[in-house]
């Protein structure tokens, strides 16, 4: 079909792209073209939400110039992106045409329901290695694995002596810190339905005394081939209380979750480091490792690394299914030692606006979501994609690996992962290393957050252990991704986002605040190809 495009349909699609790219950047809105080829008139994009989509969902697409579904209006299939908290079925995936787009991978909720994620885990720990998959506290699903658990909990407290153990008790359905119990012994352990038991992580990274986790977003424009995004900024949820092992009751003392902590009473008071409330921004976060100059770099290297892994334990089971992206929101717990534990990967993150940090990260992430998931085109494809009209892919995988080496020899030269100081070519070394982190632009900052280093300077409080680190670089506190310095001329422009249906096309290294962080060179690129090949991938992780 591609092929027997006339020049003239052609052209009317380089300026559609053309004329994209210019609306983005000048702020305009998000238009497609009728269609109708030369002289193409144009019309605002069209989303689908349900009652369940997030109102920020909604107001950040009516902002971009998008007009909402009525199905009272408009045809049945006469929208563009169709965004909801719940899955899909199977039936609307099939029946997806190319000009749309779900929110949803089917699937997926493998890797997001607590008992899935951890047999999925600790299949990937049997078969690649315990020291690989070490980010996992030790965990038990409850109760199939009740014997196991009481053996365990013995051995250690054989072990450990008069010392207690700290162990902490999940419901595997629920959400939001809902009936979660810490326990030290083993009498205070109940459980009506399946739960899961993991070690707690009794040495948590404090600040001001108070524990935090991460919540680091993660976009999976595609399984097949496997395409990884991570978010450069993120949030940062705090306790309200300080961390005290003496009384594991006090939910707000052990809990991070903003749905518990903002109705405690410390919530609106001015914490010590933490400051008001119970959220920051993840540069803020960076930027106070920095302060006391711990190597944030290798700990964001670490997060990817994470993230990565955690990806590749539901990539081959996910089957296949056209025109889909998902936003996951992996919760990352930080030890004293600066090593990240995942706790568990969120289906359908909260987009609530709650503070303005929330609003902060969460528009901008919105805008970039789209932005990612549009760059290569936003023009109406139905003629173009005329017998594909039922999500199959514009490539056979029989065909995918056709001319792969001219297409590889396009890569971004830099480490699209960023823990590697590997090229994509080989004997060509990165000669000058680049931190990588979160950044906001001046423009995303909270007001209140201008003058942030000051208040860390004044009022900081170091880590209860200060993680040791060799040879740390000290280079400037700007940061560059490696892509973006590196890059071919060929992704110089922001917008050329190739078919997601193709799978020998490149991916773009970055949208916004996104950065491609899988495949991150030539052999992982191609493992990821005709097939994911997860053996291979494990070994580039590896090296």
């Amino acid at each position: 079909n591609r092929v027997a495009l006339s020049m003239d349909g052609v052209i009317a699609n380089l300026l559609n792209m053309s004329l994209r790219e210019g609306n983005v950047q000048k702020g305009k809105p998000d238009l497609v073209a009728e269609d109708q080829p030369p002289g193409a008139t144009w019309k605002p994009l069209m989303f689908r939400v349900d009652e369940s989509t997030p109102d920020v969902v909604q107001s950040v697409l009516l902002e971009r110039g998008w007009d909402k579904f009525d199905n009272r209006e408009q045809d049945v299939e006469d929208w563009n992106l169709y965004w909801r908290t719940s899955s899909f079925r199977m039936t609307e995936h099939v029946n997806v045409k190319p000009w749309q787009r779900l929110n949803h991978h089917p699937g997926t909720t493998k890797l997001t329901r607590k008992d899935y994620l951890a047999k999925l885990l600790k299949h990937m720990k049997r078969t690649y290695g315990s020291p690989l998959y070490a980010f996992i506290p030790s965990t038990f699903v409850m109760p199939n694995d009740y014997c196991k658990f009481v053996a365990e909990y013995f051995k250690e407290k054989q072990a450990l002596g008069a010392k207690p153990g700290f162990w902490i008790c999940k419901p595997a359905k629920l959400s939001r810190g809902r009936g979660i119990v810490i326990f030290s012994d083993i009498k205070d352990l109940t459980f009506d339905d399946t739960y899961i038991v993991q070690k707690y992580i009794c040495n948590p990274l404090l600040v001001g005394r108070y524990k935090c986790d991460l919540r680091i977003y993660v976009c999976v424009t595609s399984f097949k081939p496997l395409t990884v995004y991570i978010y450069q900024e993120g949030l940062v949820c705090f306790a309200t209380e300080k961390f005290d092992l003496s009384n594991l009751r006090n939910s707000y003392a052990h809990l991070t979750n903003s749905s518990i902590n903002k109705s405690g009473a410390s919530y609106g008071k001015i914490k010590e480091v933490v400051g008001c409330g119970c959220k920051w921004t993840l540069s803020r976060f960076f930027s106070y490792l920095r302060s006391w100059d711990m190597d944030d770099l290798c700990l964001w290297q670490q997060i990817q690394h994470v993230v990565i892994l955690t990806v590749l334990a539901i990539a081959p089971s996910v089957p296949f299914a056209a025109n889909c992206f998902e936003l996951f929101g992996f919760d990352i717990l930080i030890d004293d030692t600066l090593k990240p534990w995942l706790l568990e990967v969120n289906y359908s993150p909260a987009l609530s606006l709650d503070c303005s940090t929330d609003v902060s990260v969460k528009r901008k992430l919105i805008h970039d979501t789209i932005e990612l998931i549009y760059l290569h085109g936003l023009r109406n494809e139905r003629k173009e994609h005329g017998d594909h009209a039922h999500g199959n892919p514009s490539v056979p995988l029989a065909d995918s690996d056709k001319g792969l080496g001219d297409t590889c020899s396009r890569l971004p030269c830099g480490s699209l992962l960023q823990f590697t100081s590997r090229t994509l070519y080989k004997d060509k070394p990165i000669k000058k290393a680049v931190r990588i982190h979160p950044e906001n632009k001046p423009a995303a900052q909270p007001r209140e957050m201008m003058n942030r280093k000051d208040v860390l300077l004044s009022t900081r409080e170091p880590p209860k252990t200060k993680p040791k680190f060799k040879g740390r670089p000290t280079t400037p506190t700007t940061f560059t991704p490696y892509m973006s310095l590196l890059q071919s001329p060929a992704h110089k422009t922001s917008a050329s986002l190739r078919d997601r249906s193709d799978s020998s096309q490149v991916p773009h290294p970055q949208a916004g605040n996104f950065f491609l962080i899988f495949p991150f060179n030539e052999a992982t690129f191609g493992a990821s190809r005709n097939g994911l090949n997860v053996k291979r991938i494990i070994q580039e992780l590896q090296k």
